[in-house]
Parts: C-alpha cells; structure tokens; sequence
C-alpha cells in the first residue's frame, strides 16, 4: 500500500527547487535543452541523494503543459490528523487559524490558495478526500512551494470535520456572498477560527453552511457577482492575519 500523502510529483522551478531543499525528491528529470540554466538545482538535488536524469522532453510525464522543465518525483509530504490542524495556529502559536476548502476541484486554485495560506501564517489547510483537485503536479506547480511549509489534513466528511473542529472550540466562519456580515472587522478573527471557503460557482454547500458559527461576506460592488475562490481565500485569510496584528 503507497504511504499517505501529497506531492509525488511536483513540477515547474519554484516547486521542485522547495522538494529539492526539502530533501524530498528521489528521482529529478531534466530537460536537456533547459539543463544548463539549472545547474545549481541539478548539484543541489544530487547532494540531496536524488538520481538525476536528462531527457529530450519532459512534458509527457507532467501533469501541466508549461512543467519549466522540470518534473520531480518525490517521498510524499505526510498527511496531518484533524486534531492535530486543530492545535496549529499562526506560526504554530495560539490561537489556531485554519482554512477549510469546501470540495474546491480546480487544482490551480487550490494550489494559489495554499500559497496564499502559507504567506499569511495558516496553520493548516482542511480539504475531503473526495471531489477534491488532487494535490499533486499542477496543484503543487501553482502554490510555488508553499505545501512544503503548509500542513494539510484530508477527511472524509467536511461538516463532520467542522462539527469536530467546534467541539474543540474553533468558531467556524463560512464565507457567503450573500451574508450580511462582512468578513473585514469580525472580532472573532481573533479568537481560534476555521475559516470556510466554498467550491468555484457553488458556494457553500447546505450542509457546510448549516455547521458554520457564523456566515460572512467579502464586500464587492453589485456589478460584480462573486470572486473567484482563490482570491476570496487570499482576502480571508490575510484579514485574520490584519485582526491579530
């Protein structure tokens, strides 16, 4: 049985190079006409204990069109349990600060708003094991080595999940266009939070929403219908990073 875990592949320069200073890649295929601008990467791989290999092209085994070049296969990033996303706050401090991805399937969202968790102090991503953007080359090549950084808990049930995260004293807070409370100023933000954030087109599901404390909106003009999810994420998760200063 294959070990638990994310980013058996990774591709795209930002993405291997952080497997790489990872220590996580076994085998780095390189394209020959590229090699020479990744020398440095190349060195730094075979320290590491990679085998590297020079191929003609390397777009037949990567899961994007645009791979820079680059495709590492990889020791997966393990997985990390509910309770313990639970306990990982800002920087690993109280209180806790997660993100919740409601069945989000497009794996370049997915992975800008991993990047996007990471750069404002997350302390895990939450997504279900199903209906899910897998979360290997693209998804990886889109959040530019932020999951090397970022923990990430995969369950089976998302309102499950949540009911379990407000059992250990997490507010749940859904992001909902059509919510009259507006996400900028909510005191809540500083207090332990899972923030919630709804599939591309369909929002919050009725279950997700029926579990959440409290649904909140990110202020946008009429002429605008939503945003797209990885941007309403990125606003999110930096406005819970503003609240606490």
């Amino acid at each position: 049985m294959a070990q638990p875990g994310i980013g058996r592949s990774v591709e795209g320069h930002h993405a291997v190079a952080a497997a790489v200073a990872a220590g996580r890649v076994v085998r780095l295929l390189v394209e020959r006409r590229r090699a020479d601008g990744y020398d440095d990467l190349i060195r730094s791989a075979r320290d590491s204990g990679a085998a590297v290999e020079v191929v003609d092209d390397v777009r037949a085994m990567a899961d994007t069109t645009s791979p820079q070049g680059l495709v590492a296969r990889c020791r997966p990033i393990p997985l990390v349990a509910l309770e313990e996303a639970a306990e990982s706050g800002d920087q690993g401090a109280d209180p806790a600060a997660l993100l919740i991805l409601d069945h989000i399937e497009d794996p370049r969202n997915v992975g800008a708003i991993a990047r996007s968790a990471a750069a404002a102090g997350v302390g895990a991503l939450v997504i279900a094991s199903h209906r899910s953007a897998p979360l290997e080359g693209t998804a990886f090549k889109s959040a530019a080595g932020a999951f090397e950084h970022l923990p990430v808990c995969v369950v089976s049930s998302i309102p499950a999940a949540l009911a379990d995260l407000r059992d250990r004293g997490l507010w749940v807070v859904g992001l909902d266009g059509d919510a009259d409370q507006s996400l900028f100023g909510l005191g809540l933000l500083t207090e332990p939070v899972a923030l919630v954030v709804g599939a591309e087109g369909r929002g919050l599901s009725r279950l997700v929403a029926e579990r959440c404390d409290v649904l909140a909106a990110i202020p946008i003009t009429p002429e605008v219908e939503s945003l797209n999810a990885s941007v309403a994420a990125a606003l999110a998760v930096f406005e819970v990073r503003r609240a606490r200063g």
